[in-house]
């Protein structure tokens, strides 16, 4: 499994996450990108309060990752890396 590395798709991404930081913050949390795979699958770290709270996966999958779809159409999920 290899990375995509362009920088407008990573740019996009990170605008994305940007968009939705200051949410994650207000609990007490960050979200760092850690990677897009060529499978179209971006790694993301969660931390902070975010990192151990009981709702992050649903914080993940309803929020993180529409959003990144939103801005990537070709993302097909969004991983935490401690979950995996």
């Amino acid at each position: 499994m290899g990375i995509i590395t362009d920088k407008t798709i990573i740019n996009k991404i990170e605008d994305a996450l940007a968009e939705i930081r200051p949410f994650l913050e207000d609990d007490g949390g960050d979200i760092n990108f850690i990677e897009l795979t060529d499978e179209w699958v971006v790694k993301v770290k969660l931390i902070g309060a975010c990192s151990s709270c009981s709702i992050s996966l649903s914080t993940l999958k309803n929020g993180v990752e529409v959003v990144v779809k939103r801005a990537v159409p070709q993302v097909k999920e969004v991983v935490e890396i401690s979950t995996l």
